[in-house]
């Protein structure tokens, strides 16, 4: 049984990892508006980009981007993107897991070679442990929260490889980001690009239509990178945001933990207080009947 001075010590250290647990869960909840800032700001960009593809393509241009080219997948990359800090629960294994999922299902398919480009320092260390791939590497500047940059460059290093038909497709590995309950783990194929079916009556009932100067064909080689570019940035702070709410969720789970510990730790340091309180008074009272 504890004495009570090793209970004053649990109860002071758990009192400080409180202090520690609630100060993560303000630092998170700051990042998580910033985050949900930088998010919404960047989906009226794509939409708009989307709109534009839609109206080109209902004027009747016959235009393939060679990033529609559809191949069998013999050499396959793969984005992860996770976190760079820990204590967010079980984020980055769930990432793991997602990913583990992926690489299965190529392999089941046919003898791929498969190369991971993992974006986050807490999950490279498991991805260096996976049989028969390749890891790749990144831009630094995901180390340097230069996010607009680093995956405008790495959507471009992506296409590039893409193109030289280094890799035959390019999947992402990303968290959605639903709600602050709720982070969806999702894989997304960037390269080849595909091609939805348009609505015409939606995108006809979206105004205004457009001139081209100098014709589609070289409007849409502008327009896919820059697709890919909003799409990857797009994922990438979806998965920044649900980095932050399972954060936010995890240090509040160790607050209500530490709260209900620290009530059971003080019920029993009570309660041995009692009872040496009641000892010390038994002892009294044996010594004035002695006398």
């Amino acid at each position: 049984m504890a004495t009570m001075r090793e209970l004053k010590g649990r109860i002071n250290s758990v009192h400080s990892s409180q202090k520690i647990t609630g100060a993560m869960k303000m630092i998170s909840s700051a990042r998580l508006r910033k985050a949900e800032n930088k998010l919404l700001q960047a989906m009226p960009y794509r939409r708009a980009l989307e709109d534009m593809y839609a109206h080109i393509q209902l004027s009747g241009c016959e235009y393939t981007s060679p990033l529609e080219e559809a191949r069998i997948p013999e050499r396959i990359a793969i984005v992860v993107f996770a976190s760079d800090d820990g204590l967010c629960g079980a984020f980055n294994i769930n990432l793991y897991k997602k990913l583990l999922e992926v690489i299965g299902v190529y392999r089941s398919k046919a003898n791929t070679g498969i190369t991971v480009y993992p974006v986050g320092k807490k999950i490279l260390p498991e991805v260096r442990r996976i049989p028969r791939i390749q890891v790749g590497g990144h831009p630094d500047l995901f180390e340097q929260k230069e996010d607009v940059r680093a995956t405008t460059l790495f959507a471009d290093q992506l296409m590039r490889d893409f193109l030289e038909q280094r890799y035959d497709r390019v999947e992402v590995v990303y968290a959605y980001y639903k709600s602050m309950g709720v982070q969806i783990y999702r894989s997304h194929q960037f390269l080849p690009v595909i091609v939805e079916e348009i609505d015409r009556a939606e995108v006809l009932e979206k105004k205004p239509w457009y001139i081209y100067e100098p014709d589609c064909s070289n409007i849409l080689k502008l327009l896919y990178p820059l697709l890919l570019h909003a799409s990857m940035y797009e994922m990438y702070m979806e998965n920044r945001t649900s980095e932050q709410a399972a954060r936010i969720l995890a240090m509040q789970m160790a607050n209500d933990n530490a709260v209900k510990l620290l009530g059971n730790l003080q019920l029993e340091y009570n309660k041995l207080r009692q009872q040496g309180i009641t000892t010390e008074l038994l002892d009294i009272a044996g010594g004035i009947n002695k006398d």
